[in-house]
């Protein structure tokens, strides 16, 4: 799968990494653009790390090219490659002060001390870390303190392309949260391109342009966030977005399927091409429940069976009367259902809600 972009930075021409006869990378082809935050996001075994390693050259492909602004770069060694890491463990110096640890790119690189300094005070302006903090162990700085001067270490010898090895997974949610922000400003700020893994989805849909979503070594789908969200390419992306109402049907005729557990028949208003068999998704916040229903024309008739806080939202869990699928409606927590459990209600959903998936 190629995704091309107007000025691409880095492109990957079918990486393939083979581990003896397991392949955790498969034929993988795509265009990252010059400038972009474009998020690896995929499941534990996903070759989302792998495929990061060799971007990043702690690891070679097995088969295909990494290009690099028109250089193939696959046997370039990773000190030599114009691009840098942030770790998941930010790898930070804990004996060193926070300028000791953004100069030392530079000191390495054999910078002159003034100069080095100098780079140091811009970069903590730019993250906004207080100039004082030059002197400060790197161990009295909170998580959040730690992790900008990780990015302002990354960001002292000038890369072309900066790598993120899901640095903000050991953060609490609150942090987690300031930060995905942080990041995506500081981004527009530097106008570097951001190559970022995740497993959360959710961190991508915030701060990404455009997302790559793997499993099992394969690039699935690539695309913007609201891409991603409003048109997975399959029954895997539709569920790794969060949780969906998903039935598998079949086709009767245009416009029209059918429930292949139950029968029951529902209207839609875009069939993929040459579609006979696959899977109907329903997000539940789209689905109405009880007099909102009513006039809708597909409908599902059921039992009020539970309902769960969900902080701004409330979820109810709707049990089909047909064949017992367990249909999840979403509602804001100021307009709730006034319905009681064990209620027999109805659901229902507009044809262009909906979304078909082959598989």
């Amino acid at each position: 799968m190629s995704n091309g972009v107007d000025e691409a930075v880095l492109q990957l021409r079918n990486i393939t990494k083979k581990f003896g006869n397991f392949t955790a990378v498969d034929d993988v082809s795509l265009d990252i653009g010059n400038g972009e935050f474009f998020t690896l996001v995929g499941p534990s075994g996903s070759g989302k790390t792998t495929m990061i390693r060799m971007l990043v050259g702690m690891d070679r492909p097995t088969a295909g090219d990494i290009i690099l602004r028109g250089q193939r770069i696959n046997d370039v060694p990773a000190a030599k490659r114009p691009t840098c890491m942030v770790f998941q463990s930010l790898a930070l110096f804990p004996h060193k002060t926070v300028g000791e640890n953004i100069e030392f790119p530079l000191k390495i690189a054999g910078v002159d001390p003034a100069k080095r300094r100098a780079r140091a005070d811009e970069l903590l302006a730019q993250l906004r870390l207080p100039m004082d903090y030059y002197g400060k162990g790197v161990n009295q700085c909170s998580g959040g303190e730690r992790q900008r001067v990780a990015l302002a270490r990354a960001l002292a010898f000038d890369p072309d392309i900066l790598f993120f090895d899901e640095p903000l997974s050991a953060l609490d949610f609150q942090l987690r949260k300031a930060l995905e922000k942080e990041l995506k400003d500081i981004h527009r700020a530097t106008g570097k391109t951001f190559v970022y893994i995740t497993h959360s989805l959710e961190e991508a849909m915030v701060m990404s342009d455009r997302i790559g979503i793997m499993d099992f070594g394969k690039m699935v789908q690539v695309g913007t966030p609201h891409e991603i969200y409003n048109e997975p390419s399959n029954k895997f992306v539709a569920q790794f977005m969060g949780e969906v109402n998903t039935v598998e049907v079949e086709r009767i005729n245009d416009g029209r399927i059918r429930s292949v557990s139950d029968g029951s028949e529902f209207s839609v208003s875009r069939e993929p091409d040459n579609f006979e068999r696959g899977f109907l998704i329903i997000r539940p916040e789209i689905v109405k429940i009880g007099r909102a229903a009513e006039d809708l024309p597909n409908k599902v008739q059921g039992t009020l069976y539970n309902d769960y806080s969900l902080g701004s939202r409330i979820q109810y869990q709707v049990r089909a009367d047909s064949d017992g699928y367990q249909w999840l409606v979403e509602r804001l927590q100021d307009e709730p259902y006034e319905g009681k459990l064990d209620d027999i209600v109805r659901i229902g959903w507009r044809p262009e809600d909906s979304i078909l998936v082959s598989d």
